[in-house]
């Protein structure tokens, strides 16, 4: 059966992140108590073209192979969509704006920057002229057909069939254009788009003239890929595709759509506990194919050139589809063909893992941390950057390491969230159980009141800590870690130190789409501090304030989830603390006496935030 998971995460400064679904409609959400958050069980997504719906697989991750296809929707596919958007987000959508509405929806149309970008593209003004009668469309506003769409379909079929006859006279006279530039040279910079077409098939002819039948091939897999031979009708497809994936972050700064083909866009595998593997890192789009630039899995290596995977050609698919298309076939159950493009010759490798071969686990004690001297004892100082869900192991194999290890005793903890801008809650959860283990923590609210409570697992003894705790945070600290801040804070279990955080207090919903096309990430609860306290739009106030250096992005430290357009508003929940977590917790949360002596420390702003801890003086109290 199809599962649903939930997730929370930053969208600034960090996107979305954490679990995904089954793939086998009809979607059913799973309640399980205990399970992270709001007592939801995340569970693995499974999308491959060799797969039934309802084949059950443990891996992490699995994605399907992609069609190649331009992503498109039927008129009440869109609106099917759109209505179950509507009514599963945690508040009441607000209206759309029909210029950001046209704006966003020409961005998704193109991924080339041919057909609706470029300077001389006539496909974005009849695309927004159409706009507010496109957006009642698939809003169901009308009782008739999308025939809006009709209209921008139409201007690119003839657009597009300009396009194409620039591509097929540059490959008809490719002139003095080498081989080796159609293979590996990026795509041209943007700029005209028939010039720009012209010079795709300048490339393409020379990769023809080099290779013969063989280049021939790929140069028309290439003109079919960058220019799609659909009619206007066609066309008004992707238009609606397009404009539903412009409508959904509209409505939810947080949300998203993605077709099956593209899916693997909206997981942040990488915070997985056993990612899926990928026949690259990085990839660079070619007229010709795709030429991998980074981490390579062999027998692909750095430079070759990917004409085509399990016959799908890779000539112009869009960069989602290409990412897709290298996890799907990284953990492929069996081998499939690659057709590569390695120094000059075209070869045929052998790629995937293969179906008994288990997906990579994630390297152990890889969370950075260093010792410090606090007084007579020690502190360890372990810097989280993200949420990851095996985050709970981690830590608890760090602390096993090193509470017993070197000559001063280790008497305090601090996790040092400063730039983390979220990810698993399972993760949120693991580390918490190791200072609160059992303990009520988040309310969470869906739109028509319904309120769910999460709790904390109960590690095994040996990795509970009961000394001394704290947290580091500044503002773009947001989401899980401002869950596991913000919990700690709540039962004084550990002061705060630094500035207030980013302010994201709402979780994520994975699903199957109503009209089996794809999967919806979208904002289905908010949720509150163990004590009530709202997170959302409004962040935590740390208990010590300390004025941290910020590391972020320019601009990013000013980024707050308040700032966000439509992002769902602030929630106060109710305190579900009970009388025996909160009395442990204060037992174990004293900070002891460092006389001074703290560090030295790797960064002098370390050495001086553990300084505002211990002391004769206990920590003021947090004020939210």
């Amino acid at each position: 059966m199809r599962k649903a998971g939930f997730v929370v995460a930053a969208l600034v400064p960090a996107c979305v992140v954490g679990w995904a679904v089954l793939h086998a409609p009809p979607p059913v959400p799973v309640i399980e108590v205990g399970t992270p958050p709001a007592v939801i069980a995340p569970v693995p997504p499974v999308a491959s073209s060799s797969m039934d719906d309802n084949h059950d697989d443990e891996r992490s991750y699995v994605f399907r192979i992609p069609s190649g296809e331009p992503t498109s929707l039927s008129c009440e596919e869109a609106r099917t969509i759109v209505e179950q958007v509507r009514a599963g987000l945690a508040y009441a959508p607000e209206p759309v704006k029909a210029s950001a509405f046209a704006a966003s929806a020409a961005d998704w149309l193109d991924p080339h920057g041919l057909l609706t970008l470029a300077k001389d593209a006539p496909s974005a003004p009849s695309l927004e002229k159409v706009a507010p009668d496109l957006l009642a469309d698939v809003e169901g506003k009308r009782r008739r057909g999308c025939a809006s769409a009709m209209t921008p379909g139409a201007v690119l079929e003839s657009w597009v069939g300009e396009l194409r006859d620039a591509f097929d006279k540059g490959r008809r006279a490719p002139g003095s254009t080498e081989a080796s530039a159609a293979a590996l040279e990026p795509m041209p910079p943007p700029g005209s788009a028939r010039e720009t077409a012209e010079e795709l098939g300048r490339r393409a002819g020379a990769f023809e003239a080099a290779y013969g039948a063989e280049g021939a091939r790929f140069a028309d897999e290439a003109r079919r890929r960058f220019f799609p031979p659909l009619d206007k009708a066609g066309w008004s497809r992707v238009v609606l595709a397009s404009a539903v994936r412009a409508y959904v972050p509209l409505v939810d700064p947080h949300g998203e759509w993605a077709p099956f083909d593209e899916e693997s866009r909206i997981y942040e595998v990488d915070l997985a506990s056993r990612p899926p593997s990928r026949l690259w890192g990085r990839a660079l789009l070619t007229a010709i194919g795709v030429r991998v630039t980074e981490s390579a899995t062999p027998p692909l290596a750095v430079d070759d050139v990917v004409l085509s995977v399990a016959n799908v050609a890779t000539a112009g698919l869009p960069l989602e589809q290409v990412d897709q298309l290298g996890f799907a076939a990284g953990d492929a159950r069996s081998p499939l063909a690659a057709i590569v493009l390695r120094g000059g010759r075209i070869v045929t490798l052998e790629v995937g893992h293969g179906e008994d071969t288990e997906p990579p686990a994630r390297a152990a004690g890889d969370l950075p941390f260093e010792r410090v001297a606090f007084g007579e004892g020690a502190a360890l100082v372990v810097s989280v950057k993200d949420v990851r869900d095996d985050l709970g192991d981690d830590l608890a194999a760090i602390l096993g390491d090193e509470r017993e290890r070197g000559p001063r005793k280790l008497t305090g903890v601090v996790l040092d969230l400063r730039g983390n801008g979220g990810g698993s809650t399972d993760g949120a959860l693991g580390a918490l159980a190791l200072f609160m283990p059992g303990a009520p923590l988040f309310a969470m609210r869906r739109r028509d009141g319904t309120v769910e409570i999460d709790r904390a697992p109960v590690p095994r003894d040996r990795d509970r800590w009961t000394g001394a705790v704290a947290t580091f945070v500044d503002g773009t600290t947001a989401s899980a870690a401002e869950m596991i801040a913000g919990a700690l804070a709540a039962y004084r279990r550990a002061p705060s130190v630094g500035s207030t955080t980013f302010g994201k207090g709402c979780a994520q919903e994975y699903v199957d789409d109503d009209a089996h096309a794809g999967v919806i990430r979208l904002t289905t609860l908010v949720y509150a501090l163990p004590d009530g306290t709202p997170v959302q739009r409004v962040g935590l106030v740390p208990q010590i304030r300390f004025p941290f250096t910020s590391t972020a992005e320019p601009g990013a430290a000013e980024e707050r989830e308040a700032k966000l357009a439509h992002a769902a508003p602030p929630w106060r929940g109710p305190d579900v603390r009970d009388p025996s977590s909160v009395a442990s917790a204060r037992e174990e949360a004293g900070w002891p006496a460092h006389g001074g002596n703290v560090g030295p420390c790797q960064d002098i702003e370390t050495c001086r935030a553990l300084r505002l801890l211990g002391g004769a003086r206990r920590a003021p109290t947090a004020k939210h």
